[in-house]
């Protein structure tokens, strides 16, 4: 937990890129806020005002698409007028971006929490995933690019997904040879892997700015809806949360990680990682791993202790409701 600090803390304004429906983390930011008692901001930006994030922001701001040039210089300008010291990207193809400009916004006083460029697309790129699990001893879903399949007869069901894909956009089980066939051709650079059987778990790997795993949450996904845990309860195994560490480390994380496996037989095998909080992380903030609490004491400055590995609340269920925001046109 941070500790208390007799000198005045700095700012700790925070700038989260592509919120869209971020809405509980937002909040959690918020609670950190007061509970450190700490001056700063929650900056917010998107390519859409009616972004649910917007309605909670303490400022917000319009962007290009990620794909357009001025993407990155727009950014760069918010994080120099409100002096952000945390830029936390929220979607998956914002990290490699944002991961290949670090120093610019260094240059600023802005820490970008993503790994550094090479790390950000090995996790960008599932294929690269993959590779790096197998280079690190972590046991790894059987996968093939689309070349491999008639030398490896792999057997079905299979699951095929893009290897650049998020929120679950594009995946799709396999059951046979003609919906293979179909979904070689439907599905753009697509990975395929062995279909396990087992429940999903998912780890929030906890790093601070300068890449020290702080902490392991992990949930078993009980239900998905868009790509994103619905219910779930937390778990805790040791030998998952020391892959999770290896793989943190091994793509040099700077702030959260989501490392995801799949059990056969009670044994984990690893099939992605994303290098960002994971859609289901209020869970893990609600079992005791306060990351924004700890994110924010360590950009004011404050000392950062963390809790000894696994300990949370166990067996700590998650169940999601949809909630609206009802926004009026202002008259001329």
């Amino acid at each position: 937990m941070p500790s208390a600090s007799k000198s005045k803390p700095r700012n700790a304004s925070v700038l989260f890129t592509s919120a869209g429906r971020r809405v509980e983390l937002l909040r959690a930011f918020h609670d950190a806020y007061r509970s450190l008692r700490l001056k700063g901001k929650i900056v917010v930006t998107d390519i859409n005002p009616l972004s649910p994030a917007y309605q909670i922001a303490d400022l917000t701001s319009e962007v290009p698409p990620f794909t357009d040039p001025g993407y990155v210089p727009a950014l760069l300008e918010i994080v120099k007028q409100t002096r952000v010291k945390l830029v936390f990207p929220l979607i998956d193809p914002d990290i490699p971006i944002l991961a290949a400009h670090k120093r610019d916004f260094e240059s600023f006083g802005a820490h970008v929490m993503t790994p550094d460029a090479g790390g950000a697309e090995t996790a960008r790129d599932k294929w690269k995933t993959h590779q790096f699990f197998q280079a690190h001893g972590i046991p790894a879903a059987r996968s093939w690019l689309p070349g491999d399949l008639r030398d490896a007869k792999p057997g079905f069901p299979l699951f095929i997904k893009p290897r650049r894909g998020s929120a679950g956009l594009g995946a799709f089980r396999v059951e046979d040879e003609r919906q293979l066939e179909f979904f070689l051709t439907y599905v753009e650079d697509p990975i395929i892997q062995e279909c396990l059987p087992g429940p999903e778990i998912t780890s929030d790997v906890i790093c601070g700015a300068q890449g020290e795993v702080w902490a392991v949450v992990s949930r078993r996904r009980l239900e998905i809806r868009a790509g994103e845990v619905s219910k779930g309860v937390t778990v805790w195994d040791e030998t998952i949360a020391g892959h999770c560490v290896a793989a943190a480390k091994g793509i040099r994380a700077s702030g959260p990680v989501t490392v995801q496996c799949i059990l056969r037989d009670g044994k984990p095998y690893f099939t992605e990682i994303n290098a960002r909080f994971g859609g289901g992380c209020p869970l893990g903030i609600a079992a005791g791993i306060d990351s924004p609490k700890w994110y924010l004491a360590e950009a004011a400055g404050l000392k950062v202790r963390k809790p000894p590995m696994g300990e949370y609340k166990k067996n700590l269920y998650l169940t999601r409701f949809d909630e609206s925001f009802f926004l009026e046109e202002e008259g001329e």
